[in-house]
């Protein structure tokens, strides 16, 4: 149904190719899960199956991509739309009407479908996917869950013979999602459709999936194979794997249910064990005291910033709440919130709700899309006027507060990060944010490169991957360090080791007395970070304690460890590990060595295509132009290099007795250990980060022999550019 032929795809100013000499084919019927670190290119392929790559997006496209037997180069997206339904990171990119039940019902207008058939397939598509209560809601009052939810809907309706989802349970609460996927499960095993997913929050899909593809690293050949072999070798790992790794479970498991079956062992090595805290550091008994060196930020503000804090078409308040702050009282909290009630229209959107937030403290919100977790965080920073009750931060009431006050004690992540960013190039934005922080040049610029590497300095923000601009954006609001840190969703588009180390980043900042409140759905960053958990819904407070005692009463909340090792009161992978004094591991391939969740590894040390068959062969020699010709050469030397330090290693763990892992010879530094656990990981491999985006970089300007031939060669495309996005996306619609 879709078939892949030596496709390379190069944008104008990149050093190299995103994607490199793919073959693959997935066939009719069959659920594919594409898996990698964050800016791999995994956005790149999917767009080539619909055309927007590069069509759209601009680039050069070597190689073949088909669909349905119709070639992309001479199909542009509207003439795949009847066939390809496709969803990107970004809901909001794909509305083109002002209501949920017209959106679901625009594809099929477009495409001349029977009034009959628009109603009866609008109706279930209402009920598959819980949305029959929102049917006439404006799209823009929506969470950003239920919009994603509407986005999926819409492409569902016309019933397309394949479809290619990017990050589709990426904004959805964990109940949202189990519903999103079964209904894929049901179109592919009942109707036959073809699915094409990219994920990064593996733990939620992986037992769906019929096959995984693995990018390991930009330009690096495609792995693809059964998913427990592929995701032995990967270097993004759910929990349930990293647990089985850390077990020596061969082979590997993919489900709950799986590993409890084989977890009896690993209870009893446990029993008895202390639990390390939560969040990884201790809640203090009193909060600390700030240290006094944050920067004052600068009288006019960030400009993105005060957009964020505004929203469109609100201007700043004049005066503000001269109320002495307590925050530095080493008994009274930093926040407070007290009998919140906020309406939105007719909807109340929270109702008595309470809530306090200490320093040193970081709690996690969760709760089904459209709880009230973005308004309660949008009240922090006065983006919302409550309807009653009071908020205070620092001692200032938010909403009373003229932003460029209120940015020095509470800075907030919005779930869209484009709400921050203004500037033309990454290096404008960390420039900007540096001076407006007053921080030392060059402080956010490091933050985004500890984060997640490889983001240029010249590249566009518009042109980053999803997790990239979300990446940006935290870096900008951390730099100014505010007392309060407010995340909504900050683990969008990030994979397990650009997690671990925005995980880490935040315990630091909370260990100097920094609060943190994140919304989140991701139930695995909330057992690992978060103190306390506060469950929302319909806009109450349902529940409110230690991070143990919440998910683990919440079957819905519940990380992956802790169904495993129930009733022992474990969340986490690092936690297990602790306990078990097991040293940090190389989990295969990798962009980050070291990382809690077992996701660490080297990609320059191993070649994936060597443990497991590809779909096609190493990438083709010769490629066209001489920067191609060197990246060949380079990674033959990286092969070389990594069969001789991997023969070495496992000689040498043969000569001590050591028992090789089965499904992971030679496949990483080392074989095997005698536990069956991974090797060491040493201090002195660094790893290396992602580097080209995964979206598209800037357009490349279109080449004399460029043209579309439908035959074998290379398709050229100029990006239609910003002005020109909104009304190609209505048109390809």
């Amino acid at each position: 149904m879709i078939r892949f032929e030596d496709v390379s795809v190069r944008y104008d100013g990149a050093p190299g190719p995103t994607v490199r000499g793919v073959d693959l084919t997935v066939e009719e019927g069959e659920l594919m899960l594409l898996v990698g670190p964050s800016g791999v290119g995994k956005s790149t392929l999917l767009g080539a199956v619909n055309g927007l790559v590069p069509h759209f997006t601009g680039g050069t496209l070597h190689g073949r991509v088909t669909v349905a037997g119709r070639d992309t180069r001479s199909h542009k997206p509207r003439e795949l739309a009847d066939v390809v339904g496709s969803v990107g990171q970004d809901p909001l990119a794909h509305f083109v009407t002002d209501t949920v039940e017209d959106e679901l019902a625009y594809a099929m207008e477009s495409l001349g479908l029977a009034p009959g058939v628009m109603r009866r397939r609008v109706e279930e598509t209402l009920d598959l996917l819980g949305l029959a209560d929102l049917r006439d809601r404006p799209l823009a009052t929506l969470s950003g869950g239920q919009q994603q939810r509407v986005a999926i809907g819409s492409v569902l309706t016309p019933h397309p013979a394949v479809l290619v989802l990017d990050e589709p349970t990426s904004a959805l609460d964990p109940a949202a999602a189990e519903e999103v996927l079964a209904v894929l499960q049901r179109l592919v095993h009942d109707l036959g459709t073809t699915v094409l997913l990219a994920e990064h929050r593996l733990e939620r899909v992986v037992q769906y999936a019929d096959r995984v593809a693995l990018l390991a690293a930009p330009g690096a050949a495609l792995v693809t194979g059964p998913p427990a072999e592929v995701l032995a070798v990967s270097p993004v790992r759910p929990p349930v794997v990293a647990l089985g790794g850390l077990a020596g479970w061969v082979p590997l498991p993919l489900t709950v249910r799986d590993a409890r079956r084989r977890a009896a062992g690993l209870r009893e090595r446990l029993a008895g064990v202390p639990v390390p805290p939560p969040g990884g550091v201790p809640l203090p008994a009193a909060p600390p005291k700030f240290s006094g060196d944050l920067p004052a930020p600068r009288r006019e503000g960030r400009r993105a910033l005060l957009r964020g804090l505004l929203g469109p078409g609100r201007r700043p308040r004049h005066g503000s709440d001269t109320s002495t702050s307590t925050s530095t009282s080493t008994r009274e909290p930093y926040a407070l919130v007290s009998r919140l009630a906020v309406r939105r229209g007719r909807v109340e959107a929270l109702r008595e709700v309470s809530l306090s937030v200490a320093a040193g403290e970081t709690v996690a919100l969760m709760g089904r899309n459209g709880a009230g977790k973005s308004t309660l965080l949008g009240s922090l920073v006065g983006l919302v006027d409550p309807f009653s009750g009071t908020v205070r931060v620092g001692g200032l009431t938010p909403h009373r507060t003229r932003p460029q006050e209120l940015i020095g004690h509470v800075g907030l992540v919005p779930q869209d990060p484009r709400d921050l960013l203004s500037a033309d190039t990454v290096a404008a934005e960390c420039a900007a944010a540096d001076a407006d922080a007053s921080a030392a040049p060059g402080t956010c610029r490091a933050l985004v490169a500890r984060l997640l590497p490889g983001i240029d300095d010249p590249t566009h923000p518009r042109d980053l991957s999803e997790g990239q601009r979300l990446t940006l954006a935290l870096s900008i609001v951390l730099t100014a360090r505010p007392p309060l840190i407010l995340l909504d969703e900050p683990t969008r588009g990030l994979d397990y080791a650009a997690k671990a180390r925005l995980v880490e980043v935040l315990r630091n900042l909370v260990a100097e007395g920094h609060a943190v409140v994140l919304a989140t759905h991701d139930v695995e960053l909330a057992a690992e970070l978060a103190h306390r958990v506060v469950i929302l819904a319909e806009g109450e407070t349902v529940a409110d304690g230690p991070t143990a005692d919440v998910v683990r009463s919440s079957p819905s909340f519940s990380p992956q460890v802790t169904k495993i090792l129930a009733p022992q009161p474990w969340l986490t992978v690092s936690q297990v590990r602790t306990a078990l004094n097991e040293p940090t591991v190389c989990a295969g391939p990798g962009p980050e060595a070291g990382s809690d969740d077992g996701t660490g590894g080297h990609p320059e040390r191993a070649e994936p295509g060597r443990a497991l068959g590809r779909d096609g062969g190493d990438p083709p020699p010769g490629g066209p132009g001489t920067t191609e010709d060197s990246e060949g050469a380079g990674a033959a030397r990286n092969t070389e290099r990594a069969d001789r330090a991997s023969g070495e290693e496992t000689a040498a763990a043969g000569a001590a007795g050591a028992r090789p892992v089965p499904g992971r010879a030679g496949v990483g530094p080392g074989a095997g250990r005698q536990d069956g656990a991974p090797p060491v990981c040493r201090p002195d491999r660094p790893g290396t980060g992602p580097g080209p985006d995964e979206d598209g970089r800037a357009p490349a300007p279109e080449e004399a022999d460029g043209a579309c031939s439908g035959r074998g060669g290379d398709v050229v495309a100029s990006s239609t550019g910003d002005e020109g996005a909104a009304p190609a996306a209505e048109e390809e619609r």
